[in-house]
């Protein structure tokens, strides 16, 4: 049979039955399904990738071609054929709560606990975010995440020349204690979970975390919340780092060291693949470099000296949820077993809380559009539900006008909103893992968990992700994976909706506009800040903060390293009112700071 290509109007030569089946072998039952159903529709119908315009997406005999957002080839139709010869329930899948945990770390899924609905939130000056927090609250949100403007995440303060143009314009605007005390006041922090997406100063905005918390009373043991602390996808992705590799290695195993003495509750870092996949990263690769991230984390604390027992169950992650709903999915089921089998194999972990994957999710901010920024509202959903049906232990739901500005009051509110329809009035939190059996859904599963372990065969043969970051190979695998997709998209491969296609004019919708008064308030409450604090005592402090970071590390008889941990330090240094500034600047003259060479 010989089907038209509507691409061209050529005759098609016969296809053998594997390229019905596109490359396997059909079982019996396949190939009647195909000889008398299929062969027969398209002849008369031949398949044309959605939105595709004519005579692209097709392969080399003039087949259409069919893929996920990450270009990964789907097949028409997966069966039980799609599965391995062995697989069983009980092999590949498990019980909820249960290894490997493809189907969730709880057993009860959301039935016993929702995924706590944590909106990215910070903007201009602290008071402000401070009104936006209790709204958002006021509003039903279960958790609070701190959003810091660019100077804070590249440690500088307010006043600095390099901070001009840039303050509260991306982030809340945080230079000392009193900033994060006004940024939480009213705000029992023993009673709410908060998450800070800071990297290079993240134990200096931790330790004002912490000391504010003390002011209100909280014990550090009770409180909760997630520090991100994930300085190796900066140098992958963000490029927001201040320190060479190994000195900000040193400074995440301290926070690793301090918080599983001091603070149980609080995750010391969220191991974050979002940024990665933000930087035009494939799902696989989004993936297996974040768990390879954690894998790196792991390596340093055990040469510290630090148990992986007492650190691990600490340890969480950060993944983006994008357009493609079942790849994304796929990814989340594909995380919980390949971290299981890593601190199973690998690192011979024996508390089950270890063996555990939890991760926060965040809707995709590169798949939102400037263009009709109305439909970002229906993408969100989207991405969002695939993030629950995955597993999600919390999630982020972007505003549909972030591709223009930071969110405003009722965007923010429709974003929250989204996720309270998705938790109240879907049904999804029914039952655990719906999804599971779906052969398509475990088909994307297992080769998402075999193409991880691929890339850690190639990242361990370099010797790790340091020095796979400093050969430069994720950098370049995330470059070329980027093209491809904005090839496809200018070549509309690749529809975006109301961008490259079903384009229309429309105004500009109102946005949230921050003005250069905040960065003028700011100085000068440093300059107040500097007139009535001990100067002599931060002085005092913040050399006392050198003298240990420089301590040369010693290794003891076991093979592991002993270092002075830097925490204790950074905040007595906070407790005095040094700045951020000051005290990233203290450890820059230890440390020096870090340039990304040229890599071809």
């Amino acid at each position: 049979m010989s089907p038209k290509n509507p691409s061209n109007g050529k005759q098609l030569t016969t296809r053998p039955i594997q390229d019905v089946f596109e490359g396997r072998s059909p079982t019996e039952s396949e190939k009647q399904w195909a000889e008398k159903t299929l062969e027969p529709l398209l002849e008369k119908s031949p398949e044309k990738p959605i939105g595709a315009p004519t005579g692209t997406n097709l392969d080399e005999n003039g087949n259409a071609r069919f893929s996920t957002i990450s270009n990964v080839p789907i097949r028409r139709l997966y069966t039980p054929a799609d599965l391995p010869s062995d697989w069983s329930y009980d092999k590949y899948l498990g019980y909820p709560g249960q290894p490997p945990f493809t189907r969730g770390i709880h057993a009860s899924g959301y039935r016993g606990k929702l995924f706590t609905m944590r909106q990215f939130s910070g903007f201009a000056s602290p008071e402000e975010t401070n009104q936006r927090y209790k709204y958002l609250l006021e509003h039903g949100g279960s958790g609070l995440s701190v959003a810091f403007d660019l100077p804070t995440l590249m440690g500088y303060d307010s006043d600095h020349p390099f901070s001009e143009g840039e303050v509260g314009k991306c982030g809340v605007a945080i230079d000392s204690l009193e900033d994060m005390e006004i940024l939480f006041n009213g705000i029992d922090l023993r009673n709410v979970t908060t998450s800070m997406t800071i990297n290079s100063p993240a134990s200096v905005l931790w330790a004002m975390y912490l000391v504010v918390a003390e002011k209100q009373g909280a014990d550090w043991k009770q409180i909760s919340g997630t520090i991100q602390n994930d300085i190796l996808k900066e140098y992958i992705a963000q490029k927001e780092y201040i320190y060479p590799p190994a000195p900000s290695m040193r400074l995440v195993i301290d926070t690793f060291e301090f918080g599983s003495k001091f603070t149980p509750r609080f995750n010391t870092v969220s191991i974050s693949g979002y940024h990665i996949r933000e930087a035009g990263s494939t799902a696989l690769q989004e993936l297996a470099f974040t768990i390879y991230d954690g894998v790196e984390y792991v390596e340093w604390a055990l040469k510290r000296g630090l148990d992986v027992d007492e650190f691990g169950p600490r340890l969480s992650f950060f993944f983006n949820a994008h357009n493609d709903f079942f790849e994304e999915i796929a990814k989340y089921r594909a995380a919980r077993t390949i971290w299981y089998r890593l601190m199973t194999e690998r690192f011979k972990a024996k508390n089950q809380r270890t063996w555990l994957l939890r991760f926060h999710t965040q809707t995709a901010g590169v798949s939102l559009t400037a263009q009709q920024p109305m439909n970002n509202i229906a993408r969100v959903a989207l991405q969002a539900l695939a993030a629950v049906l995955g597993g999600t232990q919390s999630l982020h739901t972007d505003s549909y006008d972030e591709a223009l500005a930071l969110p405003t009051e009722q965007a923010a509110r429709i974003a929250l909103r989204t996720q309270q329809i998705i938790a109240y009035e879907t049904g999804v939190a029914n039952t655990v893992d719906p999804l599971a059996g779906s052969y398509f859904v475990e088909r994307q599963t297992l080769d998402m968990q075999k193409g991880a372990f691929d890339y850690f065969q190639k990242l361990d043969a370099m010797g790790g992700m340091v020095k796979a970051i400093e050969r430069g190979y994720p950098q370049k695998e995330i470059a070329e994976a980027s093209y491809q997709f904005q090839r496809a998209a200018e070549a509309r491969e690749k529809v975006i909706v109301g961008a490259n296609e079903f384009t229309v004019e429309e105004p500009a919708p109102e946005i949230l506009y921050i003005g250069d008064e905040v960065a003028h308030a700011q100085s000068a409450k440093l300059k107040r800040l500097r007139e009535r604090r001990s100067n002599d005592e931060v002085r005092r402090r913040l050399d006392a903060l050198k003298k240990a970071a420089a301590q040369q590390p010693r290794v003891k008889s076991d093979g592991t390293i002993s270092e002075a941990n830097t925490m204790p330090y950074i905040i007595e240094a906070v407790r005095a009112y040094a700045t951020v500034g000051e005290i990233c600047d203290a450890l820059r003259e230890v440390y020096g700071t870090y340039e990304e060479t040229s890599i071809t």
